[in-house]
């Protein structure tokens, strides 16, 4: 129970200076009563010091046992200027009396919070220029459960979209993908915007979502396990360029070309009963190689249609969330807050993103717990999250949560954070997981230790390391502790983490951000870069990467000879966690010349870096699918 401050003038009997000598009153002492403690306590409202016992005029400084608030040690000085929300300090709490009971409760707590899958302890070296308040609608359960009900209606539309126009399904993670790349390009903001569903795109057709789907065009080609197998393809392949090539409106020179391939590779197979698998794998590509380009332009515009229908009912959804949003609000009689604008550029630590507008007081959530799993229940809708985690959040949400002084919005905006989360990733098993796989926890502790790093710039309040880091949704997450999108955030000094998600509009936007951010400052600025090192064809983000002048070094963690820490770590025990990467990661330091002289990659640092993504024992996570669901793949 929260402790109980007594207020009240001199005459009340309750008054904070009762029963205390004048010397003391001056002094600034007055004494307070614990509810929680049954005991009384004394306060200085100078020093911010708290004592159990009644002070004297010559008390040394107390003991970690003496002062109850933790707050009478007086903290380094410091030549940069705090936070305006005096974030650390207003985030402690009285420590509990020093009866045994109470200390294996503590004893019992503090594991959960101290994890071995994170540390929320390391402090931040990443200095910003203030900020105003955000000023996009804080979460509601009833706006969220609408967003995932328009989520799926798009998931749904597309799918059926694919299946109607051209015969193939939607490709697996496109629509996820698809999110990513349109949020790089929307420029909808404040609150006409929505969190997950683009409105305000320039090109309303995806290149993304077009590539994907004419890359599964006429038939989904997958590495062949057998010659049978292979055999296979190749003839539905023929088979479906041909049909594709009749039916669709071309030139007749990219018919003749397509027909004449086709033909070809039948005669081919008809030849040659005998071949082996790699003869057949070959002619595969060749085959693709000569008719896919002639296939593309004639499917282009059909699927430049599905691409634009889906944007538009993405639009019109964002706008009915928009109008929810505002309705819920003007019940509550709560308008929008126009944050004021910041009149000089104070340079501070970084701290959360904050919203501007007040949030209304949120409907009861049900909580179930057990040891291992805790669910949350709004409505009929359940969402699940490990128990080790639900602590975790609990704890960032104090640290990083300054508008609910008593957790009253926890679990509200916990089952928020949940519901908003499941809707992104989709719902079939395993979707969504590259989207959140995060590097291993040794990997971590040595950038920590050997490269300064204390701040992820792609990561989420389920997956993090530090308490400091970018995600995609400030209003859900800055309540535990995000300090908004990386695209929004311009650091001036500090060592950076960045393992983005596999899109590669997002992942050449981040190469545009940092280098931006090097040119401006002389401050020092550090950022080591994982990257999936796709090279077949090499994406423009690792082109970018490799050749900028901001590049100090880089080396190539090879496919199957390290791992991830599963993206969907929230749900299931931290030993099941681990997960096999079947791609390379390439790792690229970008610093500029301070960066380079406080954090330089040398030899040795390197090479305790590339240990740590061995150290790792290897725990197989269980199968729960048809595919190998321990393996992460691009």
């Amino acid at each position: 129970m929260a402790d109980l401050l007594v207020n009240g003038s001199a005459k009340n009997p309750a008054s904070p200076g009762r029963d205390l000598p004048l010397e003391l009153l001056e002094a600034g002492w007055r004494k307070f009563y614990s509810k929680r403690e049954q005991r009384p306590y004394f306060f200085n409202k100078f020093t911010n010091q708290s004592l159990w016992d009644e002070p004297t005029l010559e008390s040394p400084m107390p003991t970690y046992h003496q002062d109850p608030l933790g707050i009478a040690t007086p903290s380094p000085s410091s030549v940069m200027s705090p936070p305006p929300q005096a974030y650390e300090l207003a985030s402690r709490r009285r420590h509990s009396s020093l009866d045994s009971q109470q200390q294996v409760v503590c004893k019992k707590k503090s594991p959960i919070y101290l994890s071995s899958c994170w540390n929320l302890e390391i402090p931040t070296n990443v200095i910003i220029h203030e900020r105003a308040m955000s000023d996009v609608y804080p979460p509601h359960p009833d706006v969220e459960i609408a967003r995932a009900q328009a989520v799926m209606k798009l998931r749904q539309q597309y799918e059926e979209s694919c299946h109607t126009r051209e015969g193939v399904h939607a490709p697996g993670e496109s629509f996820n993908r698809w999110l990513l790349e349109r949020k790089v390009l929307d420029q909808a903001e404040g609150a006409s915007s929505d969190p997950i569903l683009p409105s305000d795109c320039e090109n309303p057709v995806s290149p993304s979502m077009c590539r994907e789907i004419l890359n599964d065009i006429p038939v989904k080609l997958v590495k062949p396990k057998y010659i049978s197998d292979a055999r296979k393809q190749l003839t539905k392949y023929a088979e479906g360029a041909k049909k594709v090539i009749e039916t669709r409106t071309v030139s007749p020179e990219s018919r003749k070309i397509v027909k004449w391939n086709v033909e070809d590779s039948f005669a081919w197979v008809r030849k040659q009963m005998n071949a082996s698998y790699d003869d057949y794998v070959e002619r595969l590509t060749h085959l693709k190689a000569q008719c896919q380009p002639h296939i593309n332009e004639a499917a282009s515009s059909s699927v430049e249609s599905i691409c634009k229908k889906i944007y538009n009912l993405s639009k019109e959804e964002a706008r009915k969330l928009c109008q929810l949003s505002a309705k819920i609000w003007s019940d509550n009689l709560i308008h929008e807050v126009v944050s004021p604008p910041l009149t000089t550029e104070r340079k501070v630590f970084c701290y959360p993103r904050l919203l501007g507008t007040p949030s209304p007081r949120l409907p009861n959530v049900v909580v179930n717990s057990t040891k291992d799993n805790t669910s949350l229940k709004y409505n009929e809708d359940t969402v699940n999250i490990s128990t080790l985690h639900f602590y975790k959040l609990e704890h960032l949400y104090k640290l990083s949560c300054k508008d609910d002084p008593r957790n009253e919005h926890f679990t509200a905006r916990l089952w928020c954070l949940l519901r908003r989360y499941q809707t992104y990733y989709g719902p079939r098993k395993n979707e969504g997981l590259s989207l959140q796989a995060a590097l291993p926890v040794a990997v971590f502790e040595c950038l920590n230790r050997v490269f300064g790093v204390t701040f992820e710039c792609f990561a989420s309040p389920l997956n993090c390391y530090y308490r400091q880091y970018c995600s995609a949704f400030a209003d859900t997450d800055g309540y535990f502790g995000s300090r908004g999108s990386l695209l929004d955030f311009s650091p001036l000094s500090g060592s950076f983490e960045a393992n983005p998600p596999f899109s590669e509009e997002l992942m050449e936007a981040m190469v545009n951000h940092f280098e931006n951010l090097m040119e401006s400052s002389d401050e020092p600025l550090s950022f080591v870069i994982c990257l999936p090192e796709w090279r077949d064809p090499p994406t423009k983000a690792l082109i970018r990467l490799e050749s900028s002048r901001f590049k100090r070094k880089q080396f190539v963690v090879p496919a199957f000879e390290h791992e991830y820490r599963h993206g969907f770590q929230h749900l299931f025990s931290q030993e099941d966690a681990y997960i096999r990467s079947s791609h390379g990661t390439l790792v690229v330091f970008l610093q500029n010349d301070a960066g380079f002289l406080k954090w330089g990659p040398t030899p040795e640092r390197l090479a305790d870096l590339a240990n740590s993504f061995q150290a790792t024992k290897r725990v197989k996570h269980p199968t729960n699918s048809s595919n190998n669901s321990d393996v992460l793949t691009n």
